[in-house]
């Protein structure tokens, strides 16, 4: 699976739980760990949808100073599924396109490579998945070929992302667990 295809997969995976939020679930607490600082579930999907919106941009090129405070609105919207499902598609379309994976993007902690800047938000979108799944009480059953692509993705940097803060230590589970269940103990979720 290419990365574009991974991100796309993660972005669609993210939106089915997202779509099956209920209005009574919007002010919960995020999971401690899943966000560096207290966060709400729609402040959670508000910023989703403000990165997703970032994703055309960043692809192009673009840094904060050209593209401004254009998206800001997204961050303190009502409308958060109709905006979150809006620049999902938008995103997905920028990157399905994209081809130029060495291209340097401009993020706000750095200068990376296309594919690095990828894998970031990949990782963002599909574990994210996993914390508001199990957050409003439903069961989170992803499709073997991409768990397989996760693990792929993300077995090689495990080391650089924990000891970036990214991911905590890895949860121990038994052999025979499921393949689902070892790529989530496997980033640190239980």
């Amino acid at each position: 699976m290419t990365k574009q295809e991974l991100f796309i997969r993660s972005n669609e995976e993210l939106l089915k739980v997202i779509d099956k939020i209920s209005e009574d679930n919007w002010n919960l607490d995020m999971p401690k760990g899943s966000s560096r600082k207290p966060t709400k579930l729609n402040q959670a999907v508000r910023y989703h949808t403000y990165d997703d919106a970032w994703v055309p941009d960043v692809l192009d090129g673009k840094n904060k100073e050209e593209v401004g405070d254009k998206y800001d609105y997204l961050l303190n919207n009502e409308e958060i599924k109709q905006n979150y499902k809006k620049y999902n598609e938008i995103a997905n379309e920028a990157v399905k396109n994209f081809k130029d994976l060495e291209k340097i993007t401009h993020l706000s902690y750095g200068d990376y490579p296309a594919k690095d800047y990828l894998q970031h938000i990949i990782s963002f979108r599909s574990f994210r998945a996993y914390d508001i799944a199990k957050l409003i009480g439903i069961e989170l059953k992803l499709p073997e070929d991409y768990i397989r692509a996760l693990i792929d993705e993300f077995t090689p940097v495990l080391d650089l992302y924990r000891s970036m803060g990214v991911f905590p230590p890895e949860v121990k589970v038994p052999d025979d667990a499921s393949l689902q269940t070892k790529l989530f103990a496997m980033i640190g979720r239980q």
